[in-house]
């Protein structure tokens, strides 16, 4: 008999009208789950079911009023989110057949050895493990993220960053990861989550991608009729980072109201989906992200001072490219490998001289505008060197690296645009970061293109 070797994190329904079997089961499943509810008629199952959620249903055929595959065949399709093992002590073949093709994962005889109820609950549970997994791997399949191979570099900046990453990766620390817009914070993440050990998946949520009123059941899910629109129950991310790690980028983005409840799980490690009125543990490692400044924005009233304290319990600061342009040379040619096979052309021939010109170039959007400065030289066949120089006569010699006869308004484009590429075109992030309304914003992006 197999015996659970980390600490339980699922729930299951026992549905039996024998209060002695309910108690038997309660007791022998006791090392398997988190939470166990019973009830003793489907009606009293369909209340519960109605309010939490449930990994497992474990429900005898033969109940008062009507049977336990009539119930599971009247849910609806969205509905049937737990797996669902019935019982039964006739042993009838067509109901066996029935229940089967009615979904459920398993049918057993009672009387029953416990070996063999503890291997067909097991069973369901890994089952689900490996649905929770396939479910991160679509989500990060639909994501496209610049490398998965970890944070390339020789520098000893990059070196440094791989050593603390090394180092802490094993320990369930929270660690807060710092740097300028497209530095490469995710594959920092990912790294953290590999070296880690945990047995959980990597699970990324870019906070400045959802919206406020959303955000709740994005983390902690949400019960069937939680809210308008809610016709079916949903399990948020905490649920499938369960085990492992729940990266937080751009947490600057956070609203204050989820700040708080956010606070509120990393203190007692379970959640409540929204609607729901129980909690369920959850063991997952909080990793974060910011280009922000967070002790100027808790001065600012915007980011709660004890989330920081939480979060911040190691800091890794990630160097901009142009304080690491030894690893300039080695980034081009890797991208170049890689998006050559990706766009199906052949990559280009770099000339020594091309690479000093891009060692020189400041970058300010880091590695992010290397890799598509790289795809469009690849595109285009050629270096095209204006992107790197300006206009004859200018003159780089300032020390943020622009030409000294620029107009402020060549100026203000200039940077807007950067930023505007460095957040990948998300205007309302280029906006919070540039300190302007969105409004004001489109409204310039509005004028210079009327310009041309």
């Amino acid at each position: 008999m197999s015996v659970p070797s980390e600490l339980p994190t699922a729930s299951v329904l026992i549905v039996d009208d024998e209060p002695g079997m309910r108690r038997y089961l309660s007791k022998a499943l006791g090392s398997r789950f988190a939470m166990i509810e019973t009830a003793g008629t489907l009606d009293a199952a369909e209340a519960l079911r109605q309010r939490l959620h449930f990994d497992l249903l474990l429900v005898d055929v033969r109940l008062p009023g009507r049977s336990g595959i009539d119930w599971h065949e009247a849910l609806e399709a969205g509905d049937r989110r737990s797996d669902i093992i019935f019982m039964t002590a006739y042993a009838d073949l067509d109901v066996a057949i029935r229940a089967l093709r009615a979904g459920a994962s398993d049918f057993i005889m009672k009387p029953f050895r416990l070996e063999q109820l503890l291997n067909a609950v097991d069973r369901c549970l890994e089952r689900r493990r490996l649905a929770r997994e396939n479910f991160v791997l679509r989500r990060e399949t639909d994501q496209l993220h610049p490398n998965r191979e970890g944070m390339l570099g020789n520098s000893p900046a990059v070196r440094d960053v791989r050593a603390i990453t090394e180092r802490v990766a094993p320990t369930p620390s929270a660690v807060m990861i710092t740097g300028e817009s497209g530095t490469g914070k995710e594959l920092v993440a990912r790294d953290l989550h590999r070296l880690s050990r945990r047995l959980g998946a990597f699970v990324p949520l870019n906070c400045g991608a959802v919206a406020g009123e959303l955000f709740e059941s994005e983390l902690f899910g949400h019960v069937k009729g939680a809210f308008t629109g809610a016709v079916r129950g949903r399990e948020g991310l905490f649920t499938f980072a369960d085990g492992g790690t729940l990266f937080l980028d751009e947490i600057a983005e956070m609203p204050l109201a989820m700040q708080a409840k956010l606070l509120r799980v990393i203190e007692t490690k379970r959640i409540r989906p929204v609607g729901g009125e129980q909690e369920q543990p959850v063991d997952v490692r909080i990793v974060t992200a910011t280009h922000r400044d967070l002790e100027r924005e808790v001065a600012a009233g915007r980011f709660r001072e004890d989330l920081l304290y939480r979060l911040n319990v190691l800091t890794i600061r990630l160097p901009a490219l142009r304080e690491r342009p030894e690893d300039i040379p080695l980034l081009v040619h890797h991208f170049s490998r890689q998006l050559s096979r990706e766009l199906g052309l052949p990559p280009l021939p770099w000339q020594h001289g091309d690479l000093d010109e891009m060692v020189r170039y400041s970058w300010p959007g880091n590695v992010r505008e290397l890799k598509n400065f790289v795809e469009r030289c690849i595109l285009l066949g050629r270096l095209p060197k204006d992107i790197l120089h300006p206009p004859a006569g200018d003159r780089r010699d300032t020390d943020i690296n622009v030409p000294l006869d620029w107009t402020l308004e060549t100026l203000e484009r200039h940077h807007l645009m950067t930023v505007l590429e460095a957040h990948d075109g998300n205007k309302s992030r280029a906006a919070r970061s540039l300190g302007v309304s969105r409004k004001t914003l489109d409204r310039k992006l509005v004028a210079w293109r009327e310009e041309r």
